[in-house]
């Protein structure tokens, strides 16, 4: 239960309180209101709850919802004037993280925090952080693909970073269940957007940046989009840096003063003698190790984590054997068919991602190579002509072009977009399992691949708004084997 005068000292300490606006004007009594629930949704209101009034498509009905539930007392960057007093402030959302924050307890104090942020490799660092802190702590996790509170139970989340009323109600749940680290993936939208406001990381991991979710609902400049993952750094007790990743220099300088670490490219942390399913690391995690996962980006994630792990009290011996337990839902996936050729299933969906897994592909398949992709609906819209840009490289390459969550625009249109940036000609089969049949009766022998990117382990596409049945990339896949 918090009180409201608790409340509004939050509120005054972060400089984000104006005034309470009451329906029966500035003078009454507010002493010993309470609120024993915090919610923005009005479906889950009632009378002891404070509800954020949050959002630009937030409408005054949704408040008159939660009244007929009971509620009185509401925090809004304005006034809906619906008969109830309102706490106003500047920010709402730092209003959120703040307010939550004291309303749980501050779980952040109670867990052994460590972050992960870049354009690409945040599922697939979580991972090998979460295998690795397993071998002898408790950790939570926070992920795109997978979250597990206790350790044994795992679900779906629907935003990388939750919203801050959540986040902080999970890492609660996370220290009822006796977990002692969180990992978590932070996006650049988490910070853009203030659901991570007011959160020190123990330790954030900077992985990698690639022009990535700029739009117009997105970061407007991939300047925007930087800055904003730069947050992670500036809000973290210790850093891991990629020294091999675009502007380096920047993030260098900002995490000079800081505990550091760099691996990669012209560090002492580095990875020698690598293969397939094995490499060998030199500097602060010396020795061998083996891996599920394939490709140099994969080893570089691996190398990240254990970084990370290492400052937060995981032993090499650990570190190695977290490393090769894992492997991740939907990334690098591999299946063989009957004729020996193989299948690929990876969630690479942006010029970037999708680069470094056709390379590690061609290393290992010398016959003919056949793609299976899409782009999203209403958002990343500069990955349509990144995706065009990449294949244009690969020119023996067939090219399938399929629905991936098209939302409220048309995938034909979609594919029609990526195609007029590719410099010859591709199929579009929209129907996406479809598309994935074809590729796989068109490969003949063991030298052959078909490379099904963008969905990784989703099981559904989003279609209006809604998730719509789908089965995955991988069941469609073995369907066909």
């Amino acid at each position: 239960m918090m009180q409201i005068e608790t409340v509004l000292d939050i509120l005054k300490n972060d400089h984000n309180y104006r005034q309470i606006n009451h329906p029966e004007g500035f003078f009454y009594n507010w002493q010993g209101v309470a609120f024993d629930n915090l919610s923005y949704d009005s479906r889950d209101a009632d009378a002891k709850t404070l509800f954020f009034a949050k959002g630009s498509s937030f409408k005054a009905e949704f408040l008159e919802q939660a009244i007929s539930k009971g509620l009185s007392w509401y925090i809004s960057e304005i006034d809906y004037e619906v008969g109830i007093p309102a706490i106003l402030v500047n920010d709402i959302k730092q209003a959120m993280s703040l307010i939550a924050m004291a309303f749980y307890d501050n779980p952040q104090e109670k867990l052994q925090l460590l972050a992960f942020t870049g354009t690409k490799g945040k599922t697939t660092a979580a991972y090998f952080a979460y295998h690795i802190l397993k071998q002898s702590h408790q950790p939570a996790m926070l992920s795109t693909m997978n979250t597990t509170l206790d350790g044994k139970t795992f679900f779906k989340s629907r935003l990388t970073t939750p919203e801050s009323l959540d986040l902080f109600k999970m890492m609660a749940e996370a220290v009822s269940n006796g977990m002692t680290h969180l990992i978590m993936e932070v996006s650049s939208q988490a910070y853009l957007v203030k659901r991570v406001y007011g959160l020190t990381f123990d330790v954030g991991v900077f992985l990698n940046i690639s022009p990535d979710h700029i739009g117009p609902i997105e970061h407007p400049t991939f300047e925007d989009y930087f800055y904003h993952k730069r947050q992670l750094m500036v809000n973290s007790k210790a850093t891991i840096v990629n020294s091999g990743m675009d502007h380096f220099q920047v993030v260098k300088e900002e995490v000079e003063k800081l505990p550091h670490d760099f691996y990669g490219q012209n560090s002492d942390n580095t990875i020698e003698n690598s293969s397939a399913f094995s490499f060998d690391a030199k500097g602060k995690l010396a020795g061998h190790y083996d891996m599920q996962l394939i490709g140099d980006f994969n080893q570089e994630n691996a190398l990240a984590a254990g970084l990370a792990c290492l400052r937060l009290g995981a032993s090499l011996e650990d570190i190695q054997k977290g490393i090769a337990q894992t492997s991740v839902p939907g990334r690098m996936e591999v299946l063989t068919q009957t004729n020996g050729a193989k299948v690929f299933v990876d969630y690479a969906h942006n010029g970037d991602s999708l680069t470094k897994l056709l390379d590690v592909v061609s290393q290992h398949q010398k016959g003919q190579m056949t793609l299976i992709l899409g782009a999203p609906g209403n958002k990343g819209e500069s990955r349509r002509a990144d995706f065009g840009h990449v294949i244009n490289q690969y020119p023996d390459l067939d090219i399938i072009l399929t629905a991936d969550d098209p939302n409220f625009e048309d995938p034909q249109t979609i594919s029609e977009e990526i195609a007029s940036y590719i410099h010859r000609p591709v199929q579009i089969i929209i129907d996406r399992e479809k598309a994935i049949e074809t590729a796989m009766r068109q490969s003949k022998t063991e030298n052959d691949a078909v490379i099904i990117a963008g969905k990784g382990a989703d099981a559904y596409q989003i279609v209006e708004g809604k998730h719509a049945k789908y089965p995955g990339d991988l069941l469609v896949a073995k369907s066909f084997l």
